[in-house]
C-alpha cells in the first residue's frame, strides 16, 4: 500500500464494526436528556408522554435516512459540512459544518459543567471548575488514545444508562400491578391550554432533543469498516430501540406517577423510583453521572472528526488534519475542540449556549435533506442505501415546522451565532476561490 504524500492528511484507521457504531449511535441518543425530559414532556402533552416520544422518533428518522444514504455514498468525516459542500459550494458547506461544531462544542461544554453539579454532589463535593478541568482532559485523552477504546467505553456506559432506563420500566410496572398507577392516564393527550393535536406537537419538538446524537455518527462512517452495509443497520437499529425505550420509559412514569408531579419535578424518573420503594435514589445519581460523561465523550470524537474533516476540506486551518503516528486519531482537532469546551466552560453561560443546541442541528438537518436531492444527480461509483424521494423532502419539512416551535428568544441568541457562522463562511469561501 503507497503511503500518502508528505503534504496529504493521513487517513483514519477502519476499526468499527456494526456492534461498536449500533452502540456509539444508541449511547448518544441516550443520553442524560431522557433523565429530565420526561416531565417537560408530561407538562406540554399530558399523561400520554408516550405520543410525541413516537412522533419524535418518526421526524428522527426522515432525517437519519437522508444521512443513511449520504454517508454510504460518501463515506468521509466532515458528514453535514462535507455534503452541503459538495451540494452548494464551501460557503453553504462550512456554514453547515460551523453549526454543527457549534452545537458539538456547547454541547460538550454543557455536558462538563452538568458532570460537576448536583449529580456528583450527592457523592462528594468538589469546586466545579476543578472538576471541569479534569474531566474534559481525561475525555480528550481516552478520544486522543484511539475510536475503538472510546467505543467500548461506550458500550459499558451505553449498557448502564440503558439498563437504569430498564429498571425505571420494571419499577412503573410494579407499581401499576399493585394497585398504586392509573393506566388511564396514558390516554390523556392535551392540557387545558393545548388540544390533542398542538400539545402533541408542543411535546414532539422537546422530544425530539431526546434523539439528537445520531448525526455525531456520520463523522466516524470513515473509521467504520464497511460503511455502506454497516451504517444504516447501526443507524436505523439504534434510533428505534432508542424510541422504543423512550416509548416505554413515558409510560411507565406516567402510569407509575401522576401528571402533575412528574411536570413539576427536575429529576421525574426519580418520582417512579420513589413510588416503587425498594431502590436507593443514589443509584440514579450514579446513573445520571454514567449518562452524562457518556454523551460528553461521543459528542467529544464527533466535534473532533468535524474539524478534522472540515479543515481536509480547505474549511479549517490544515493544522487540524493533523494525527497520532501510531494511534492515528486526529489529536490537533481534539485539543483545539477541548480547549474551546473548556473556555466555554468555564467562563460562558452554558445555560444560555445550550438553548441554542436544537435550532443549529434544524438549520444543519435542513441543509442535509435538501443537500441530498441536488446530490442525487451524481452517480454513486458502488450501491449505496437509497431513501425514497418523498424522505428528504418531508425531512426539510418537518425541520421548518419544529423551528417555528421555538421560543423568540432562542431564536434571537441563535441568529447571533448564525451571523458568525456566516461571516466566517464568506472568508472561508473567499479563501477556497482563491486556492482553486
Amino acid at each position: 500500500m503507497t503511503p500518502p504524500a508528505p503534504d496529504s492528511p493521513a487517513t483514519l484507521k477502519r476499526s468499527l464494526t456494526t456492534p461498536l457504531l449500533y452502540f456509539f449511535i444508541l449511547g448518544d441518543v441516550l443520553g442524560a436528556g431522557v433523565y429530565v425530559l420526561v416531565g417537560q414532556v408530561a407538562a406540554d402533552s399530558g399523561g400520554a408522554v408516550w405520543a410525541p416520544l413516537l412522533a419524535a422518533l418518526c421526524l428522527s428518522l426522515l432525517t437519519a435516512a437522508s444521512y443513511a444514504e449520504l454517508v454510504t455514498k460518501y463515506p468521509r468525516a466532515g458528514g453535514a459540512s462535507h455534503y452541503a459542500t459538495l451540494a452548494y459550494g464551501p460557503f453553504v458547506g462550512f456554514f453547515a459544518g460551523f453549526c454543527m461544531l457549534a452545537a458539538g462544542v456547547v454541547s460538550v461544554a454543557a455536558l462538563a459543567r452538568g458532570f460537576g453539579g448536583d449529580y456528583l454532589s450527592e457523592f462528594v463535593s468538589l469546586p466545579v471548575v476543578l472538576v471541569t478541568i479534569v474531566f474534559l482532559v481525561a475525555l480528550a485523552l481516552l478520544n486522543a488514545r484511539g475510536i475503538s477504546e472510546s467505543t467500548r467505553a461506550n458500550v459499558v456506559a451505553t449498557v448502564i444508562e440503558v439498563g437504569g432506563l430498564l429498571l425505571v420500566i420494571g419499577l412503573g410496572a410494579w407499581v401499576v400491578l399493585r394497585g398504586d398507577g392509573d393506566v388511564g392516564r396514558l390516554t390523556e393527550l392535551g392540557t387545558a391550554s393545548e388540544g390533542p393535536v398542538a400539545a402533541l406537537l408542543s411535546g414532539a419538538v422537546l422530544a425530539y432533543y431526546s434523539f439528537v446524537g445520531f448525526e455525531t455518527s456520520v463523522n466516524v462512517a470513515e473509521e467504520t469498516r464497511d460503511p455502506r452495509r454497516s451504517y444504516p443497520r447501526a443507524l436505523f437499529g439504534a434510533l428505534v430501540t432508542a424510541g422504543a425505550v423512550y416509548a416505554l420509559v413515558g409510560a411507565a412514569a406516567a402510569a407509575a406517577v401522576p401528571t402533575g408531579t412528574l411536570a413539576g419535578s427536575s429529576g421525574p424518573l426519580l418520582e417512579v423510583v420513589r413510588a416503587a420503594g425498594g431502590v436507593p435514589t443514589e443509584l440514579f445519581s450514579a446513573i445520571a453521572l454514567v449518562a452524562v460523561a457518556n454523551g460528553a465523550l461521543l459528542t467529544g470524537i464527533m466535534s473532533s472528526r468535524l474539524a478534522y474533516g472540515m479543515a481536509r476540506d480547505g474549511l479549517l486551518p490544515r493544522f487540524l488534519t493533523k494525527v497520532l503516528p501510531g494511534r492515528r486519531t486526529p489529536w490537533a482537532a481534539i485539543a483545539v475542540t477541548t480547549g474551546l469546551a473548556l473556555l466555554l466552560a468555564l467562563t460562558g453561560d452554558v445555560s444560555t449556549l445550550a438553548s441554542t443546541l436544537v435550532l443549529l442541528l434544524l438549520v444543519v438537518f435542513f441543509l442535509v435533506n435538501t443537500a441530498l436531492l441536488v446530490l442525487r444527480r451524481d452517480a454513486a461509483p458502488r450501491d449505496h442505501f437509497r431513501a425514497p424521494t418523498a424522505v428528504p423532502v418531508l425531512g426539510a419539512v418537518s425541520c421548518v415546522l419544529l423551528a417555528t416551535q421555538i421560543e423568540q428568544e432562542v431564536w434571537l441568541r441563535g441568529l447571533l451565532v448564525l451571523a458568525v457562522g456566516a461571516a466566517l463562511g464568506v472568508v472561508a469561501a473567499a479563501r477556497s476561490r482563491s486556492a482553486a
